[in-house]
């Protein structure tokens, strides 16, 4: 590329004048043979631009107008890859154009480099459709990855159709993405955005996927942590937000606010409605909040807030499992100002597995709307352990024993401003404890079940407090009590209750205390 000698002068002249500038240029792709026919494969003039312009000390490799066919090109440091507008870059259909590097595959890849971006107005493009071969299919091709670098921006650009998954941060420091849409249906396992990194903000956002949309992960003992992500929409045809499945290391200290989850634009492979007894809509998602320890790392620190949800099976699914010999931690959650539609009988839950607790969860200022339809069947069935199972919201079959919301093996959980309303009649309680101690409920407010059903079940349960019930019709029966270890209960502020509770199954007659 030749720089124009006014230019050059004009540059000397800043660092003359501002002793700390560094010189930094453009270096148009097409300069060095790139052609935007959308047919002949550019991937060696757009590698050399990046690294003509990474050895000159940085700057901006500029994609002008057109369509530019390329296989893996490598990102190098204080390189920058602006997409003009109108500028588009599309992946090449055949996987020997993509070699392993670090072992993965990647479109666009970066690796230990500092003080990179993708930026500008343009598209890439992945061809996913390409590699179609069905769901978990090895060996596919990344969009854009990247890898153990720092000082990393991406914003502005269109990322479509990827192979595999979209967007894949791993083990990155100091990372800022903004106002970028991501769009990906050609294929299964095209997640969104897959952060595995640390001091990360995330804002501004269009994520349409057929799988997971916003995905945190913990591959290794590399912690996910400090991570700020607000004003996104999300549109998932699995899970919205969510946090796991691989948690070896964990989730620390991450924050998510002001999101809207609505349903995606297609759905080509789910067919929920086909697989879900209640699900009548042929586009829905799984859960729109997940969170699942399953690796025995920790999670501690998450803060979710102001979530608007249509369209969800499972508005909230938090889950610590094990598929190996370590079950982890969930603890200090606060979940709040969530307003969510749900499409299933799927109710939202907090579960560990036997011998281990979700601990210190705060759901405050939630308001759920559920289909209803629920059985007595339904209600009466026993929920499965699944300790190794693979974390999903309809591991335990396809409805609850509540309509609201079931928590198993919890400690020092609080509901506080909870509203569940069904459309229909419902033959679950609205809310279902199990093996749960420290349990905080104020200020419940929900559709009272059919005659003969509690509003609140409790299973083995210590040291709750409940009060503040909102009341918007008489309730034949408050709270229906069971397990020998059920003790140290109490209500308190309660009215138009027909039966405040009822002693089953060897459940202490002392196990209550009503003020």
């Amino acid at each position: 590329m030749i720089v124009p000698m006014k230019k050059i002068i004009a540059l000397l002249l800043a660092c003359l004048i501002f002793p700390g500038i560094t010189l930094a240029a453009d270096y148009l792709i097409t300069d060095y043979g790139a052609i935007g026919n959308g047919s002949q494969l550019s991937t060696k003039y757009i590698q050399k631009a990046i690294d003509v312009c990474s050895i000159g000390g940085g700057g901006r490799v500029v994609v002008p107008p057109g369509d530019f066919l390329t296989g893996t090109i490598y990102l190098k440091k204080h390189v920058e890859l602006y997409l003009e507008r109108g500028a588009k870059i599309s992946g090449s259909k055949d996987r020997a154009d993509y070699p392993k590097f670090a072992g993965e595959r990647g479109l666009i890849f970066a690796l230990n480099a500092t003080d990179v971006g993708i930026t500008g107005y343009g598209e890439i493009n992945g061809n996913g459709e390409a590699f179609f071969k069905g769901d978990n299919a090895p060996d596919r091709p990344f969009l854009v990855m990247i890898k153990k670098c720092s000082k990393v921006r991406v914003s502005g650009i269109s990322l479509k159709n990827s192979a595999f998954w979209t967007f894949r941060l791993l083990y990155n420091d100091q990372v800022n993405v903004d106002g970028i849409n991501i769009y990906a249906h050609v294929n299964f396992n095209n997640d969104g955005l897959d952060i595995d990194s640390k001091n990360v903000t995330i804002s501004n956002c269009i994520i349409d996927t057929d799988d997971d949309a916003l995905c945190f992960k913990s591959d290794s003992s590399f912690i996910c942590q400090n991570v700020v992500v607000s004003n996104c929409v999300l549109a998932s045809n699995c899970n919205f937000i969510k946090m796991g499945t691989a948690s070896v290391g964990g989730f620390r200290n991450i924050s998510v606010s002001n999101c809207v989850l609505r349903r995606t634009s297609e759905s080509r492979f789910r067919f929920w409605e086909r697989s879900v007894p209640g699900v009548k809509e042929p586009v829905t998602g799984l859960a729109g909040i997940a969170l699942e320890i399953v690796d025995g790392g920790i999670m501690d620190g998450i803060n979710i807030s102001n979530i608007v949800m249509d369209g969800v099976q499972t508005p909230l699914f938090i889950r610590l499992g094990s598929r190996s010999n370590s079950a982890g931690a969930i603890r200090n959650v606060m979940i709040s100002s969530v307003t969510a539609k749900s499409v299933s009988r799927i109710a939202s839950s907090i579960t560990a597995i036997p011998g281990f607790k979700v601990e210190n969860v705060v759901l405050r200022d939630i308001n759920i709307q559920s289909p209803g339809g629920g059985e007595i069947s339904e209600y009466t069935a026993k929920v499965p352990e699944q300790e190794r199972a693979y974390p999903e919201n309809r591991m335990f079959g396809t409805s609850l024993p509540a309509y609201g919301i079931y928590l198993r093996h919890v400690n020092n959980i609080s509901l506080y401003n909870i509203q569940f309303k069904p459309a229909s009649s419902e033959a679950r309680p609205a809310v279902y404890i199990e093996d749960g101690h420290e349990i905080r409920i104020a200020g419940l407010k929900a559709i009272p079940p059919m005659e003969g059903v509690p509003l609140v079940e409790l299973n083995e349960v210590s040291g709750l407090s409940f009060e503040s019930y909102v009341p918007g019709q008489q309730i034949p029966l408050l709270f229906r009590v069971r397990g020998v270890q059920s003790n140290c209960i109490n209500i308190t502020g309660n009215n138009n209750i027909r039966r405040l509770y009822e002693l089953k199954d060897l459940a202490p007659k002392k196990a209550l205390t009503i003020r």
